[in-house]
């Protein structure tokens, strides 16, 4: 046999579906067999892989025991010649497999082989090819000198900027998302250490390759995507923790001295720093329009103070120190709270969101100033022309904000993806049913034939024209049929198109789309026929505002909660979890929940008033699906004041 393909597999059902996909399309007229180890995913993998691929070798795993050993236990029972460590999230051309194979017949010298990977988006990602993580690399990357100096030799040797991407390379480190390897040299070597859960075992794998005298390379004449983000999510603190500790296994097994021990210091120093970082990034992210309103609301009290002191009294002292020391932060947190509420930061825009949030919060400040005592009524004329001042501004610097990203000033009706399909006209029916069936907002433009021109109004040109059709439309957005348009064409023409489209795909035989924009993101993925109420922005605020409703009404009326909770360190323990976001006080109960929005665990499931029935799964299952699809606050309430003795359990 000339191929062993190990996929691993950790809750990424659709992105799997479309990866066993194209690896079979590009196994044809290769001797080689599959294998598909699940740890212990919650998504129904295990299901898909039995039933739409039963020729894979499943192995199914009862508990999540990590990337390293997942993988050795499919390498032990590999027969192939090559072995290739495939991530779930990837698309490969049809004919990647037999180029590795041809450029590794040419020299036996080659141990290991990587290939050139891209993104979502189509971009070029630099991990392709990376250098080993010495003490200044690491320092580099950590700081940011290597992005800043991404051609570099010196400061971005991490990710080898100064080697030209579209070149083949001898190469340091391999990435574990495609690692194409002698069997032979696996034999010799060892198999991935198990001591790295996640991230690490691929550097130590191709650090051990290098040692034993065989030589790595990056391979440019084949490209995959890989969406980055889906099998392991990049922008969170456990990421950060895990990829540094993994570097500090990595420290300790091969480097050895006094520069060991640095190294390590600094790693353990890296970790608290790169979080600092992504609390900051995630919180500026999430809020940084919030941040901005509340700056112009402030800044507008100020100047409209000093302007109205002298254009009306005559006076530039006029106003004491209380107005900016007391009153502007109370009015900014006022109409701060309002804005949220009203959900002016939910998405998409929409400009009432915004003038209702500022008027509503108008009429909350007119109805506080007149409880205040006389020496803190500063000038009701100062609070109607903030709201001017505010309304103005906040609008002003979103429309330039949205007119440098998208290059129009089209924000009120928010901004719609002008769409191509690129697919016969059966597949493309499919792809407007799965868009319309979960409301996505798409301006659907036409259908780009991957056959023979088809004469159909909704066909607007032939796939070779696809880059005029993207610049005569304006498209944003491109959603490939895989059953109609070849995995090779489909890199081909994110490459080339770049990464100011969208892209999508609808696999074969599948009714999902997917897709992500970036490796940051998470990606978009549509497969539903059902709307859930507990997916929507407002319920999911709703729901945390009810959670915090709670821990302050457990706080101001505690002799109560204490006499009618049953387990009081319970209750304590519980309100601690859900204060920092860990747990929700109403969720789903113990039933599978795979093909239900993801919330979090819960105080109390939804079939606790049921405790005593025995409900079998599928009535639990049901349960938790009219939750999700007809979610109410007010059944969280009632919830709640029904249990209120089984908030400690």
């Amino acid at each position: 046999m000339k191929l062993s393909i190990v996929i691993v597999s950790y809750n990424v059902r659709y992105f799997l579906e479309q990866a066993l996909h194209s690896v079979y399309s590009a196994l044809e007229g290769v001797d080689g067999e599959v294998f598909v180890v699940d740890n212990a995913s919650s998504d129904d993998s295990v299901h898909l892989v039995k039933n739409k691929f039963p020729q894979a070798h499943l192995i199914a795993n009862k508990e999540n025991v990590g990337f390293s050993v997942a993988n050795n236990q499919a390498i032990r029972k590999a027969k192939g010649e090559y072995v290739l460590l495939l991530n779930p999230d990837t698309l490969v051309e049809e004919d990647t497999f037999v180029k590795c194979i041809q450029f590794m017949n040419q020299d036996s010298s080659i141990g290991a082989v990587g290939v050139k990977m891209i993104d979502g988006s189509g971009k070029f990602l630099p991990e392709s090819k990376r250098g080993f993580p010495s003490p200044l690399v690491a320092f580099y990357k950590t700081f940011g000198l290597s992005k800043l100096f991404s051609k570099s030799k010196i400061f971005n040797k991490y990710h080898l900027g100064h080697l030209d991407e579209n070149k083949s390379w001898e190469i340091d480190v391999l990435a574990g998302a495609f690692m194409f390897i002698r069997k032979s040299v696996l034999d010799e070597v060892g198999l991935l250490d198990e001591a790295f859960f996640m991230y690490g075992e691929d550097i130590d794998l191709s650090y051990r390759i290098q040692k034993a005298g065989y030589k790595n390379y990056y391979y440019h004449d084949t490209t995959i995507i890989h969406y980055k983000g889906e099998s392991t999510k990049k922008g969170n603190l456990n990421y950060v923790k895990t990829f540094y500790r993994a570097m500090i296994l990595f420290a300790k097994k091969h480097f050895t001295g006094p520069m060991a021990g640095l190294f390590i210091i600094f790693l353990n120093l890296a970790i608290y720093f790169r979080a600092g970082l992504t609390v900051v990034k995630n919180i500026f992210k999430k809020s940084h329009y919030a941040i901005f309103d509340a700056l112009v609301i402030f800044l507008g009290i100020f100047l409209i103070k000093d302007f109205w002191a002298n254009y009306f009294y005559h006076d530039p002292s006029y106003f004491n120190s209380s107005l900016m020391k007391f009153n502007a932060p109370l009015y900014t947190g006022i109409w701060a709270v309002s804005l949220f509420f009203n959900g002016t930061y939910d998405k998409p825009f929409e400009l009432r969101r915004l003038i209702r949030g500022l008027f509503i919060g108008l009429l909350i400040i007119a109805g506080v100033y007149g409880f205040l005592n006389i020496e803190y009524r500063s000038s009701r004329a100062i609070i109607l022309l903030t709201t001017a001042w505010a309304l103005f501004f906040t609008v002003l610097y979103r429309y330039l904000f949205y007119f440098i990203k998208y290059k129009t000033l089209n924000i009120i009706s928010g901004h719609n993806s002008n769409v191509v399909i690129v697919g016969s006209i059966n597949e493309s029916s499919k792809v407007k049913k799965l868009l319309g069936n979960v409301f996505a907002q798409k301006n659907i433009i036409g259908i780009v034939s991957s056959e023979e021109y088809e004469q159909n109004r909704d066909v607007v040109d032939r796939l070779e024209n696809l880059s005029e059709v993207v610049q005569i439309f304006k498209i944003t957005e491109i959603i490939f049929c895989a059953k109609d348009v070849s995995s090779q064409q489909i890199i081909s023409w994110m490459t080339s198109l770049g990464s100011s489209i969208d892209f999508k795909i609808l696999p074969q035989e599948s009714f999902s789309i997917i897709g992500s924009s970036s490796k940051e993101n998470p990606g978009e993925l549509y497969t539903v026929d059902v709307r859930f109420n507990i997916s929507d922005v407002v319920s999911k605020r709703n729901k945390r505002m009810l959670d915090l409703g709670v821990l302050l009404l457990v706080v101001f009326a505690f002799p109560i909660f204490i006499i009618f909770t049953r387990n009081r360190r319970g209750l304590l323990k519980n309100w601690w979890k859900v204060l920092i976001n860990k747990v929700s006080w109403v969720g789903y109960n113990k039933a599978d929940t795979s093909n239900l929005p993801a919330i979090k665990p819960c105080v109390l499931p939804n079939d606790i008033s049921f405790s005593d029935s025995n409900l079998n799964q599928k009535s639990k299952y049901q349960l938790n699906f009219i939750y999700a699809k007809d979610y109410s606050v007010y059944r969280d309430i009632r919830l709640i004041f029904e249990n209120i003795s089984q908030l400690g359990r």
